[in-house]
């Protein structure tokens, strides 16, 4: 009796910036449930996690993410204002560098593929040879906040404008089921302003001590009497609050973009169905929250197990 012949797997890694850790949960899901992925493709953040997974060093990629607080997170601002992006990126592509051995995308472990836009044409340029650092930097180049990278002629910058769940790619590269990761599933629908306003609760403050509190005392009654009073003997009302403060300059072009790329991504999976699509619930996440890896590696993790419990006849 003929043995049935495995079709080969691939994955789609999508955008999302730090929703992409949440790929880190899945390919650990992958592995416990026997899956052999065969090749891999990524957009964005997933062209990161794609590389370095495909080099073989996903375990400690995620030891270095768990281990990130905005100071680290800081620590790649490397500003070069005025140009064609806030950041140049160099600092980014040096910790990929540390986690991916492989110069080329042919010495590395699976087939790879990257994919970015040419910012002059709007053309999918999906990256398959030369350079790996060169082509996650191109991959992960948000306009805007990342300069492009100078390709063969092109200005190269985030894949994501056009192919944000790259299924075409991973087929390119010959698989013939495709599992893929969509970041930014239900991240808009009225809530993708929230995450962007959202601030840890302030602690209580610290109680003070008697002769503190007793100062405090005297300082609001002598406040008390040089204020001007109304006719009533009452203190002026008080100005109203503060408005709530705007939003950063990274979180209004990323938060701009993911608009524009959960739309896409809806109408490019419309047409170019995977045969297992895996949505983690993402949407409370912010754009730059690298500093709760953890949480968002365990929610990928949750959301492939769930899926893969309910598929049967996997390859």
């Amino acid at each position: 009796m003929t043995q049935a012949v495995r079709p080969a797997v691939g994955l789609a890694l999508g955008s999302g910036s730090a929703r992409g850790l949440a790929h880190i949960g899945v390919l650990r899901a992958l592995d416990e449930a026997g899956i052999a992925v065969d090749m891999v493709a990524g957009t964005s953040i997933g062209a990161l996690i794609g590389a370095v997974h495909a080099a073989g060093k996903i375990d400690l990629l995620a030891e270095t993410f768990r281990a990130f607080d905005w100071r680290r997170m800081a620590s790649f601002f490397d500003v070069v204002l005025p140009t064609s992006g806030l950041l140049d990126g160099a600092r980014i592509s040096a910790m990929v560098r540390d986690h991916v051995p492989s110069e080329a995308i042919a010495e590395l472990r699976l087939p790879f593929a990257a994919v970015a836009t040419d910012i002059a044409t709007g053309q999918e340029v999906v990256i398959r040879e030369g350079d790996v650092i060169e082509a996650v930097r191109a991959s992960i180049s948000v306009p805007g906040i990342l300069t492009p990278v100078r390709r063969d002629g092109r200005f190269l910058v985030d894949g994501g404008l056009v192919n944000p769940v790259p299924v075409s790619a991973a087929r390119g590269l010959g698989a013939r089921f495709v599992i893929a990761v969509d970041l930014n599933h239900g991240i808009v629908a009225g809530k993708n302003l929230k995450p962007l306003r959202q601030r840890k609760p302030r602690a209580e403050p610290p109680r003070l001590p008697p002769w503190a509190q007793n100062l405090s005392q005297s300082v609001q009654e002598l406040t008390a009497r040089l204020l001007p009073q109304d006719s009533a003997g009452k203190p002026p009302a008080r100005r109203p609050a503060k408005a709530e403060p705007m939003p950063s300059i990274f979180e209004v072009l990323l938060a701009s973009i993911n608009i524009m790329e959960s739309q896409i991504t809806e109408s490019r999976l419309a047409l170019e169905r995977p045969e297992l699509l895996i949505r983690p619930p993402l949407g409370h996440i912010r754009f730059l929250d690298f500093d709760r890896a953890e949480e968002i590696i365990e929610i990928g993790y949750n959301s492939a197990v769930e899926q893969l419990s309910a598929l049967r006849g996997l390859p």
